[in-house]
């Protein structure tokens, strides 16, 4: 039987592939074409917009030599990606590179990094200046042996004023100098110091924070969680086997700079922190037309991610919460917003903090091979994309938060009062804390020090703010075997 539906597969995706390109001559690509053809196909089959782009529709181009006529016209190949996405507004987070190494690396968590984490937002007054201030540092970086911490604020890089035009490259630089600054009541205001920066290939360890508070009658496990990297799975697990033993009554899950990842770590966080939902669905995909009537019809499953027991065959350290306080923040996307729209249908969440980025669809890596998966890629080249696929709802089938979900107390931080990550008095965990035990009020916005966001560390080049599958549903992205 499963032999049978992987060879209808095989049928179903060969024509899907090269449908509009076979009909009338089997012309192949010239090897100076080999990526735009490679993007133009792979968008065509799994670009979630796929039938909203006139360009991409199946019986454009009726043969190959008139696709590769269509592809002259894009000698760039960004240029020719840009331009099969639909409106920006509406895809925020398609992403193609030149060197899938570098991507792979991104996706677990290994960046060229100096180990600050930072945020960006606007000068008081302006629309074009900004200001970056350092949200915590990584441990065993370059940062962690300088004299630069949580709440530091800079306005310049190598003397140079930071603005909405040129950030991303004074920000790029292998090293770099911060120009600090502090803030004056009314204004940024530089302060003469400055750090020295350089960067190195780092892993992060997105398990920052992992302790138990107790307050009363109430042990409460807080975890810091910094990114979905499939990698950490398992130190994921032993953090929260650690809580377990220690037998905490309540769960503050910490978000707030948790820009996404992995799908499937994912749905691993929320069976931790649950565990009597074994089987039950936490997620559900939703791919393109063409491919998702194809599954519903002959492999509904394989677009489910339910909750789960295990890792590999590693029994899961489940918590069996009914109730869990998450923190969150501007930067809180992807994988992050998919835990707590997941867990929504099965238990209480009680979000506190800012409205979250909005992110409620996911991607796949795809690479120029026969099936877009990593056998057999292309050796001319080491383009990828990371284009948007499905979209994710949870089990009610609600999935609509494109302009983030809301918390249901707000409390957007503010570098003023910023205080120390994992301390009680540190104004989003008190207030959760406070939550638990019934025993504190909301902290006042002072909106004279609440200045507007516009950027993180982790969302400059989109590459770390993302919603990833490992792989597509069984079958679509893997030679047959």
């Amino acid at each position: 039987m499963k032999k049978t539906f992987l060879l209808t597969l095989l049928l179903f995706l060969t024509v899907f592939t090269f449908q509009s390109c076979q009909d009338n001559d089997d012309v192949a690509a010239p090897v100076n074409l080999d990526i735009q053809d490679f993007i133009w196909k792979g968008l065509n089959q799994y670009y979630l917009w796929q039938a909203d782009v006139p360009n991409l529709a199946d019986d454009r181009f009726p043969t190959q030599a008139e696709l590769n006529t269509f592809l002259k016209g894009y000698p760039v190949p960004e240029d020719l990606f840009n331009a099969l996405r639909v409106d920006k507004t509406i895809d925020r987070f398609s992403w193609i590179v030149s060197d899938y190494l570098e991507l792979e690396g991104v996706l677990q968590g290994t960046t060229k990094n100096d180990g600050v984490d930072f945020g960006l937002s606007y000068k008081p007054g302006s629309t074009t200046e900004i200001f970056g201030y350092v949200r915590y540092v990584i441990g065993n970086s370059d940062a962690s042996t300088k004299a630069i911490k949580r709440g530091d604020m800079f306005t310049a890089v190598n003397g140079t004023q930071l603005t909405i035009s040129n950030y991303q490259s004074l920000l790029a630089a292998d090293s770099y100098t911060l120009n600090m600054a502090d803030y004056n009541g009314t204004t940024i205001v530089a302060n003469g110091k400055s750090v020295a920066l350089t960067k190195t290939v780092l892993s992060e360890n997105p398990i920052l924070i992992n302790k138990v508070i107790t307050s009363g009658s109430h042990k409460i496990g807080y975890l810091m969680y910094n990114g979905f990297y499939a990698n950490y799975d398992t130190q994921l697990n032993d953090a929260f086997a650690t809580l377990k033993s220690q037998g905490i009554t309540d769960l503050v899950l910490d978000l707030r700079y948790n820009g996404g990842g992995s799908v499937q770590t994912a749905t691993r966080l929320a069976s931790m922190i649950t565990g009597q939902f074994t089987g039950q669905v936490f997620a559900k995909q939703q791919w393109n037309a063409k491919i998702n009537a194809y599954f519903e019809a002959e492999n509904p499953t394989a677009l489910i991610n339910s909750f789960t027991d295990k890792i590999g065959t590693t029994a899961i350290n489940s918590l069996n919460m009914t109730k869990i306080y998450i923190l969150t923040t501007k930067s809180t996307a992807s994988a992050s917003e998919l835990v707590i729209n997941g867990l929504k249908p099965h238990i209480t969440v009680v979000q506190i903090g800012d409205i979250t980025t909005g992110k409620n669809v996911g991607s796949v890596t795809l690479y120029d091979s026969p099936t877009f998966g990593t056998e057999n890629r292309n050796p001319n080249h080491r383009y990828a994309m990371q284009p948007i696929v499905l979209k994710i709802v949870n089990s009610t089938g609600f999935g609509d938060y494109f302009n983030g979900l809301q918390p249901d107390y707000l409390l957007k931080e503010t570098i003023s009062t910023y205080g120390v990550l994992g301390d009680t008095a540190e104004p989003l965990l008190s207030t959760a804390i406070g939550k638990i035990t019934g025993t504190a009020r909301m902290m006042k916005q002072n909106p004279e020090k609440s200045f507007e966001y516009f950027k993180d560390s982790k969302s400059i080049d989109g590459l770390q703010n993302q919603m990833y599958l490992e792989k597509a549903p069984e079958g679509l992205l893997k030679a047959l075997k």
